[in-house]
């Protein structure tokens, strides 16, 4: 009886993580189809057919990409300091870049979307200070109350600032 109940949960879990896998495999490839058709549009189609695709290979990208970020292993990846670092500047001088560059209202659409990227990762910067800040500050007063009891006096008197 309990072989059948550990093959049930075996297959069960093969089953789940073939799905798993199915499920990347298809938002990876959703993603990518809407960056190939959103940059090569061009190549293509011509006037309205071109923009029409092109808009929407752009909303495929977005919305994959977006569920994609939510991954574990990729939002560990893009919540690093290094990482936003390089976000915040490369996309901050490629809005500049492109605002020198492009002509008209495209350049200055431009700029702006890579200039919000680089925004957003300034706000992850600022936000993983913080958070970086308040962990070592919950840290420390946890040491410094373990310090107290074990002595039995306050820590405050060998403290830096005291």
């Amino acid at each position: 009886m309990q072989h059948a109940r550990s093959t049930t949960s075996v297959t069960t879990s093969f089953a789940a993580t073939v799905r798993k896998a199915f499920a990347d495999v298809l938002l990876w490839g959703f993603f990518l189809a809407g960056l190939a058709a959103s940059t090569a549009a061009g190549a293509a189609f011509d006037g309205t057919a071109k923009n029409a695709v092109s808009g929407a290979g752009a909303v495929v990208a977005l919305l994959a990409g977006s569920r994609l970020a939510k991954k574990p292993r990729i939002k560990a990846f893009l919540g690093r300091p290094g990482t936003l670092w390089f976000l915040f500047l490369f996309n901050g001088a490629t809005a500049v870049a492109l605002y020198f560059t492009m002509d008209g209202v495209k350049g200055i659409l431009a700029a702006a979307m890579m200039g919000l990227v680089s925004v957003g990762a300034a706000g992850g910067l600022v936000a993983g200070r913080r958070a970086r800040a308040q962990a070592a500050r919950e840290t420390a007063a946890g040491e410094t109350a373990a310090g107290e009891t074990a002595a039995g006096e306050t820590a405050a008197v060998d403290a830096p600032w005291a």
